[in-house]
């Protein structure tokens, strides 16, 4: 049985409060992409391990009880004695790119363990099971455009359609740490939400529509800057860094001409559509 994880773009990303926990609360929109990986299980297969994990075709070894699947594998198995399986990934979605690609792959492994193993799981329940592999997990049960609150894991559905707009992403040979990014930040209420913001036309959404990871991850990586700076240069209606990055997605009109840009040394590039 297979799956095509996809990645997600945030719209906008405020840190609203820091909590007593030391976590941040956070205002963010998800939204869904055609970027994905592929994800592959055989039940049975081979009996010996409970669980094997195929990178690019080859074995994996070392930490494997550190990747989110072989979790979201783990976390069904001690509730319903899973058969062994093994598992086969291949990845397309870039690490540390601020797109979710290991969060895609766990709950996406979710589902095909449902499926394939006939839990009878609801989409209410996979989404309990996903929120303890990580804050975004959750999101990528339902994978409809949605308001996030709290830490990233409140979800509420969000009327937002961008499936007429095309999408450049372009992720510099940049790691963006948890502490770069929250290094400059200063929590508070936007004037708008962002809900009401993503509500107002794509064209406005340069003067309106911001992430607060930027006031620290641009001054002390002004790559990541100058490739926003580069995607309005060649005609993009908005540009933004997803997330806590190193991401830069720009957003282009339907059936235009997407154009050529000069990468950064071992950037990745995609062009897509957004779902």
């Amino acid at each position: 049985m297979i799956a095509f994880p996809n990645a997600k773009i945030n719209l906008g990303l405020s840190v609203t409060e820091k909590r007593k926990d030391g976590y941040h609360n956070l205002e963010t929109v998800f939204y869904p992409i055609t970027l994905t990986d592929a994800l592959e299980i055989q039940t049975g297969r081979d009996a010996r391990e409970k669980v094997t994990l195929y990178q690019y075709g080859f074995k994996a070894t070392d930490d494997l009880e550190d990747n989110l699947v072989v979790k979201a594998y783990r976390l069904l198995d001690n509730d319903f004695n899973l058969p062994s399986v093994s598992i086969y990934l291949y990845k397309r979605i870039p690490f540390g790119a601020g797109l979710g690609g290991g969060s895609s792959d766990a709950a996406f492994m979710l589902k095909l363990l449902n499926d394939q193993c006939a839990l009878g799981l609801s989409e209410e329940e996979l989404e309990q099971y996903a929120s303890q592999l990580g804050a975004d997990c959750a999101f990528f049960i339902k994978n409809k455009p949605t308001f996030a609150e709290g830490i990233g894991n409140i979800f509420s559905p969000i009327d937002l359609s961008l499936k007429d707009y095309q999408i450049i992403i372009i992720k510099p040979d940049i790691f963006v740490s948890t502490r770069d990014a929250f290094s400059n930040i200063r929590p508070c209420w936007p004037e708008r939400s962002l809900r009401e913001v993503v509500a107002k036309p794509v064209g406005e959404w340069r003067q309106l529509l911001a992430n607060d990871f930027e006031k620290s991850i641009f001054p002390k990586y002004p790559l990541i800057e100058e490739i926003k700076h580069t995607l309005y240069e060649k005609g993009a209606i908005y540009a933004a860094m997803s997330g806590s990055g190193s991401s830069v997605f720009g957003l282009f009109e339907a059936g235009a001409s997407l154009p050529e840009i000069v990468l950064p040394d071992n950037a990745f590039l995609f062009k897509g559509k957004l779902l």
